[in-house]
């Protein structure tokens, strides 16, 4: 098995609610979607990076594993597009007792059910029909994937958050919509957090539509946060 790695690297996470922590980011090769937004566009092609035998893979990982890292993040990209090379890298890095976390949209219930069993933390990153992530016509579709990994993590009683980017171009009525979907597919008691990211550089949204966003949200789930990306405000990778 063979697997594309963009790039390692160590930083402090900036998403999340984990955010703050010292990681090793893994970033795979590859997406198929078109996020307008995306700040990784180098990393989207399957020929990007450099291609890897698993051995090799894991033998990288661990010579630029660092004293005192909280965790290894799976990231692209999307690492469920090598959804196999995936699941034996995070065995590994679980091997040296170190949690791993996965950060994808969860594009494919099949494929997320193959990584789940060796992932430690859960970010599900659900899309805006506004976010150009992929044409109408799939999107429903798309959407309802990840909802059925919602459901997957959340029955694998691993911690799960969901992240939401949002942008000027982010309509209330259609992400009121997402978020209600959400809480018609699991229980708020069930997330381990809820956060509304706000684009940066590009469309950013106003305080207005942050706050309208929030109180979309806070209705189903009083947890919510609006967090900007960290890693960008102090200049980290």
């Amino acid at each position: 098995m063979k697997v594309r790695l963009f790039e390692i690297f160590t930083s402090l996470e900036g998403e999340g609610i984990l955010y703050g922590t010292k990681t090793l980011f893994v970033r795979l090769a590859g997406c198929p979607f078109t996020c307008f937004y995306c700040d990784t566009k180098e990393s989207l092609p399957m020929d990007s990076g450099q291609e890897y035998e698993i051995k090799d893979a894991c033998s990288l990982i661990e010579k630029n594993l660092v004293d005192k890292t909280y965790k290894v993040n799976f990231t692209g990209g999307d690492p469920l597009v090598q959804a196999e090379a995936v699941s034996e890298m995070a065995k590994f890095i679980q091997s040296k007792k170190i949690p791993t976390y996965l950060e994808s949209s969860c594009f494919d219930s099949k494929k997320f059910a193959k990584v789940l069993p060796f992932i430690d933390y859960v970010k599900i990153e659900l899309k805006t029909k506004d976010s150009d992530f992929v044409d109408p016509k799939h999107y429903s579709t798309l959407i309802e994937n990840a909802l059925e990994c919602l459901k997957q993590s959340i029955a694998a009683k691993k911690p799960t958050y969901i992240k939401i980017v949002v942008s000027s171009k982010t309509e209330l009525d259609t992400f009121s919509d997402l978020v209600d979907k959400i809480f018609k597919t699991v229980s708020a008691r069930d997330l381990k957090g809820f956060i509304i990211q706000p684009t940066y550089g590009v469309a950013e949204p106003t305080l207005q539509k942050l706050l309208s966003f929030y109180d979309a949200t806070f209705s189903h789930y009083s947890e919510v946060r609006v967090v900007p990306q960290l890693h960008k405000l102090i200049g980290a990778p």
